[in-house]
This record gives C-alpha cells, sequence and structure tokens, in this order.
C-alpha cells in the first residue's frame, strides 16, 4: 500500500477532538414533519472514515441512537459517541438481523419518543441502501428526518483503484447494477448492458459473477472484455483483482476475497496500471 496514504489518519492542521458548528437554519433541509424526535439518513461512505461528509461527522457526533450496517467500517462506528445507544440492524446474503420492515417501524418509534435517531448506511442511502423505503415510513408517519448523501461504493472504490468510471477516450456512460440475483435467476438486461463506451458497475456481485460474467458474453460482449473486482475497497485491507470476461471468476476463486465487493467492467479498467495511485498490487 502506498506509503502516502494512512486511512483514518488526522488530516494535517485539523484538530482531532472538534466538530464543525452547526450551521444556520437551512430551509433546504429543515424538516417539516411533527414528531418530537427526528431521524439522520446518514450515508457512511465506503469505509474510509475521511470520506465522510463535515454535515455526516457533525450528526452522527449528537446522536442519541444509531442504527447502523453491517458495510460501516470499525473506524466509523468509533465516531460514536459513547453514551449513545448502538443497533446493528446489518444484512448478509439471505440473513437479516432485522426484517427491513422492522428497521423502518423502529426509526419512527425511536423518533416518536424524542430521539435524535442516526440510520447510519454503508455507501449512499438512496443507491441499493433501502433508503426511500425507510424515508417513506417515516414520511407516512410523520417524523422529521434528513438525508445526507455518502460517497457510493462505485465511486470511493474506483476512485481508490486507479479506475476511472468515465474517461473521453474509453466510456462516455456509467451503469450502476445489483448482481445480487434472487435464487440465481437471470432476470436482468442483459443486451442493453452490451454497449459500447459504457462501464458497468455491479454492487453485490460475488456470488452473482460466474452468472454475470456468462450472461454477458452469451449476450455479446467480448471475452477480452477488461474486468476488476475490488473487496473491501478504501480500507487497509482492499484488494483488487483484475482479468477479463474469460478469467475473471477463476481469478477471484483463487484469490480468496470476500465480500463487500464492487465489479468493474469496462475498457476503463485497463488504465489501472497506469492510474493506480493507492499503489495495492493486482491479484
Amino acid at each position: 500500500m502506498n506509503q502516502n496514504r494512512q486511512q483514518g489518519a488526522p488530516i494535517e492542521g485539523a484538530s482531532t477532538n472538534t466538530v464543525p458548528t452547526r450551521h444556520q437554519t437551512n430551509p433546504v433541509t429543515d424538516s417539516r414533519n411533527d414528531s418530537a424526535g427526528e431521524v439522520f439518513l446518514i450515508g457512511a461512505g465506503p469505509g474510509d472514515p475521511e470520506l465522510l461528509t463535515l454535515k455526516a461527522w457533525r450528526l452522527l457526533s449528537t446522536a442519541e441512537v444509531v442504527l447502523y450496517d453491517r458495510l460501516v467500517s470499525p473506524e466509523i462506528l468509533e465516531l460514536i459517541p459513547e453514551e449513545a445507544e448502538r443497533i446493528h440492524v446489518g444484512k448478509r446474503r439471505s440473513e437479516h438481523t432485522l426484517p427491513q420492515d422492522q428497521i423502518n417501524q423502529r426509526l419512527v418509534e425511536l423518533a416518536k419518543k424524542g430521539k435524535r435517531v442516526v440510520r447510519l448506511k454503508g455507501g449512499d442511502p438512496f443507491i441499493f441502501g433501502r433508503g426511500g423505503e425507510e424515508i417513506e415510513t417515516l414520511a407516512e408517519a410523520g417524523v422529521r428526518f434528513q438525508v445526507i448523501p455518502g460517497i457510493t461504493a462505485a465511486s470511493g472504490c474506483a476512485a481508490y483503484s486507479g479506475i476511472p468510471l468515465t474517461h473521453r477516450s474509453h466510456a462516455q456512460s456509467v451503469r450502476f447494477v445489483t448482481g445480487h440475483l434472487k435464487d440465481d435467476t437471470c432476470d436482468l438486461p442483459w443486451q442493453d448492458f452490451v454497449q459500447n463506451n459504457q462501464t458497468l458497475v455491479f454492487y453485490m456481485g460475488l456470488v452473482g459473477l460466474p452468472v454475470i460474467t456468462r450472461e454477458l458474453v452469451k449476450h455479446g460482449m467480448s471475452e477480452d472484455m477488461p474486468v476488476a473486482l475490488v473487496s473491501k475497497g478504501t480500507t487497509p485491507e482492499q484488494k483488487v483483482v483484475v482479468g477479463d470476461l474469460s478469467n475473471i471468476v477463476e481469478r477471484v476463486k483463487d484469490s480468496g476475497v470476500t465480500a463487500p465487493t464492487i465489479i468493474i467492467i469496462g475498457h476503463v479498467v485497463s488504465l489501472r496500471s497506469k492510474l493506480d495511485w493507492v499503489g495495492d498490487p493486482s491479484i
């Protein structure tokens, strides 16, 4: 790993024990529902705590209750006040600590008790994060809420891997897709994915990687299309497996990498060898 990058290290010249002061009331972000408490839906980003927004940091530091997902990094969890109640509501494939509807209702109940509630999610809450479902329930219950976006995994992991998602010479569009295939089905618009000058990013695609590669080739994508799989991106445990559609499945299997992962497919992956600023060796 590049010695110039120390994730989670204090920013030079910044105090490590201060939080930015609260901004003045902003009519754009000032909630108008009528509950006693309030819910802050915060995107925690892909893992590196220094990728948190200042607003996320400030609100997290004043939380009374924090409901957090399993993808929130330990370094970010350390920022939660010691006196705050912590509730783990994380999900794994086919294993949920709490069903989504119960999470929604817990947020409502806590806010109606007058609590300052943080719902802390990895990445961005509106990109495959079920954030829309949660605040829909809050709105229907008359609960005040704010949404604080985070850096989505596709952006963070690509940047820390030296892979630009768009590039004028390689990709003029990027498409985010969930690779979490229910019951191993392939009900995705594969033909639409096979486009020139487009980057594909699959979230939660580790288990479905054989299906993804097979279907893309079946629908006309070249077997030599470059592919990168990023495991635990932006964290000290980041690993990147590179290959193409014909060999990435075997390379990932041999690497032993684990979730969470992001899969990037497209000609932009070929730029990694030149643009990798982190210095992680490719597997």
